[in-house]
């Protein structure tokens, strides 16, 4: 392919050509990035579930900064732009550079964003050639079929910032159905948030569910998306022939969000080998379509012993694969807020550790969050719509946690009900699921 081949392509993608479509901006995402971009200089690496909006957010940014600086000085290449060879190493995406610095010509550093870099044998060394020399500020994000977080990580030893992408927030999800708030609306319209969070519940966070309006069809998305996730990011990466047992131990992992499992306890229940088992579960936390959230204890011996907690990166997974809704609303209450902790996590504060707390008597707290050496809040989800609907087991666990984990900020997540309660001179703060989810 020559060079002016090439160009020719990436104008349709880049605005100081035709530009593309950038969707409906995820601003959070976009200031992300724009704060590393002001930082040090630093290869920033994104990743995230398939189909999470990765490639959206990406082409949003070089359009800001396009914006911004001028369209000359932002590169983006999508590598699985279909004008492209089917193979392509970095001898190819050294000719990109060249063309791009020969045809358009920037004056200044540029950005280059490399979208779906994965399909690029080598691609790591022309990334670290740039940087070395300081010549380009760079964008790389892989999809989970070959590369994620943790491989980013050891290719650029050190050199660069990783974050990941969630599906959509419930903020992000209002204004994805053309629902725009301020804070004023939070006080003076609560309805309509306590209308909309049931179907953010129901339908997830990926970008094309809640675009599509058929509930027939975002069924079908969710299972192609499982498809595509097992035959994919998990089959095709560590080259396993189609078989059962992992789909078995995926459908385990999907029909029972917010429960304690163990490896031997799947192993029995799938028929599969123990370590078998243990590393088909590990493929589905590479391919991010799961979190283990651990047990707090000041033990990491017995943190790594004890059951871990199994949260969906996306309840659609659960509910539009066959599972009933209502009746399972604590476990998908709780499975959301796992989510957002964890999205919180990523876009806000790296120090965030996140735990669940039990003890002998089988006292449990949903969440343990903690920073540094101090555990800063501790969090109950239920389904109550009143006070005397909340468990009083809940509350005499959540009690115990805050005596024997020196922590007083205490939180209730509740269905519809906001107040304060006190038991032994210590507040119990009640807050509404859609309200945390706002922020």
């Amino acid at each position: 392919m020559e060079k002016g081949q090439i160009i020719e392509v990436l104008s349709s993608w880049n605005f100081w050509g035709e530009g593309t479509e950038t969707g409906i901006e995820r601003r959070p995402y976009t200031q992300k990035i724009a704060s590393y971009l002001s930082g040090v200089n630093k290869i920033i690496s994104v990743f995230g579930i398939r189909r999470s909006g990765k490639s959206y957010i990406l082409r949003q940014t070089a359009k800001e900064i396009s914006e911004t600086k001028t369209a000359e000085e932002v590169l983006y290449v999508n590598f699985e732009e279909m004008k492209f060879p089917a193979k392509i190493d970095k001898d190819f995406l050294i000719k990109t550079y060249e063309a791009y610095r020969e045809f358009v010509n920037p004056k200044k550093k540029p950005l280059i964003i490399l979208d779906e870099v994965q399909e690029v044998n080598l691609w790591e060394k022309f990334v670290r050639s740039l940087h070395e020399r300081n010549e380009a500020r760079m964008i790389v994000s892989g999809s989970s079929a070959k590369l994620m977080a943790e491989e980013f990580e050891s290719i650029l030893a050190g050199r660069c910032i990783s974050f990941e992408i969630f599906p959509l927030s419930f903020k992000e999800f209002l204004l994805f159905n053309g629902i725009e708030f301020s804070e004023r609306d939070v006080v003076l319209k609560p309805t309509v948030f306590k209308e909309w969070v049931v179907p953010y519940l129901k339908f997830g966070g990926f970008p094309e569910v809640v675009l599509e309006k058929n509930e027939e069809k975002r069924r079908s998305i969710v299972r192609d998306y499982w498809e595509t996730i097992v035959i994919k990011d998990i089959e095709k990466r560590f080259k396993i022939r189609a078989d059962e047992h992992l789909r078995a131990v995926g459908r385990f992992l999907i029909s029972n969000p917010s429960s304690s499992v163990s490896i031997r306890s799947i192993s029995r229940e799938m028929g599969t080998p123990l370590k078998t088992t243990e590393r088909f579960i590990n493929y589905f936390q590479v391919a991010r379509m799961i979190n283990f959230v651990s047990k707090f204890s000041f033990s990491v011996k017995e943190q790594e012993r004890s059951p871990k907690k199994n949260y969906l990166t996306d309840i659609s997974f659960f509910t539009l694969m066959g599972f009933r809704f209502m009746e399972n609303m604590g476990k998908i209450m709780e499975n959301v807020v796992a989510i957002e902790l964890l999205r919180r996590r990523s876009l806000e504060s790296r120090e965030l550790e996140i735990y669940y707390w039990k003890d002998h008597q089988q006292r449990e707290v949903d969440f343990v969050l903690k920073e540094g050496m101090n555990v800063k809040k501790l969090i109950q989800v239920t389904y109550a719509s009143g006070k005397d609907e909340i468990e009083k087991r809940e509350i005499r666990s959540i009690l115990k946690a805050s005596e024997e984990l020196k922590c007083n900020d205490l939180l209730i997540i509740t269905w519809d009900y906001e107040d304060e309660i006190r038991v032994d001179n210590k507040i119990l703060k009640c807050l509404p699921l859609w309200k945390l989810l706002l922020g």
